[in-house]
């Protein structure tokens, strides 16, 4: 048989490996606009290259409201499995504008490279960069939305899903922020709890996958999926002042919530949060 057209793994809708190490995403779901202004919202949003030799890039939302004191920066990681979505695709922007507009927020989504061709870490690099550049402008930078409008006293990290397990791990890297904002996290563990989803196809496919992202993984006990895993950083070290943990009733709802409690254990107290679905930004930034 022709191994460029054998398939190896195959998980629908997402994706599909070829035992010749090809690859294809199937999701039809995730087309580009472009940036510009948006007449529902009233936000503005541009593209910004942040590392012009690995493409690392980001869009920029502005809101349009009247303003007497610095508006608070999000910066997004969108979701997708770690092998699709993009901060340009017309889910992901219809998303952040609305969310630049209700938060009151400059919202930086954060253009991440896909794995598998950019297996994790890099997806964990790109958007501690984008942090990084973010968080640089408080002493200046090349961004005049940032400059002229951001409070970088008030910076949240949010993400979704696959972008939520970004934001976790980045926040255990060194950099400080005011808010972490955890969405529905793509978190896994061997250890099987009784309300997890029971459908041994999809477990078995959501595991695999994994192995595909993180070539040489030790498993799904790995701390970059389950944070709870013997060897995994404290979650004391996470670098912000207030952390949130949002999930509804879906695949991924399970692990949220061991996510939280597990905050609440290890100290966190009144500085940690859980909300369905909303985020309520009034807990992050009062």
């Amino acid at each position: 048989m022709n191994p460029d057209k054998e398939v190896e793994f195959d998980f629908p809708p997402v994706i599909r490996f070829y035992k010749s190490g090809r690859f294809e995403r199937l999701s039809e779901l995730f087309v580009d606009v472009p940036a510009g202004f948006d007449s529902e919202t009233e936000v503005s949003s541009k593209d910004v290259i942040i590392n012009p030799s690995t493409g690392v890039s980001a869009r920029i939302y502005l809101p349009n409201i009247l303003q007497s004191t610095k508006l608070p920066i999000i910066v997004y990681c969108h979701g997708g499995a770690f092998v699709e979505g993009s901060a340009f695709d017309s889910f992901n922007h219809s998303f952040m504008n609305r969310l630049s507009a209700e938060a009151s927020a400059i919202a930086v989504s954060v253009e991440y490279r896909l794995a598998p061709e950019n297996p994790i870490p890099i997806p964990y690099d790109d958007s501690f960069e984008v942090l990084n550049w973010v968080v640089s402008h408080a002493q200046g930078g090349p961004e005049p939305w940032l400059v002229n409008n951001g409070d970088f006293d008030n910076v949240f990290l949010v993400g979704f899903s696959a972008g939520a397990n970004i934001v976790h791990n980045i926040a255990l890297r060194d950099v400080h922020f005011k808010g972490l904002v955890v969405m529905h996290p793509f978190f896994l563990a061997s250890e099987k709890l009784p309300s997890e989803p029971t459908d041994p196809k999809l477990r078995d496919g959501i595991e695999r996958l994994w192995s595909y992202i993180c070539p040489g993984t030790s498993g799904i006990d790995d701390p970059a999926i389950n944070p709870l895993a013997e060897g995994a950083p404290d979650l004391k070290g996470l670098n912000c002042e207030r952390v949130m943990v949002c999930s509804d009733e879906g695949e991924l709802k399970v692990r949220g919530d061991v996510y939280y409690e597990h905050l609440v254990k290890c100290g966190w107290g009144e500085n940690v949060t859980t909300r369905i679905v909303n985020i309520c930004f009034q807990f992050l930034c009062p």
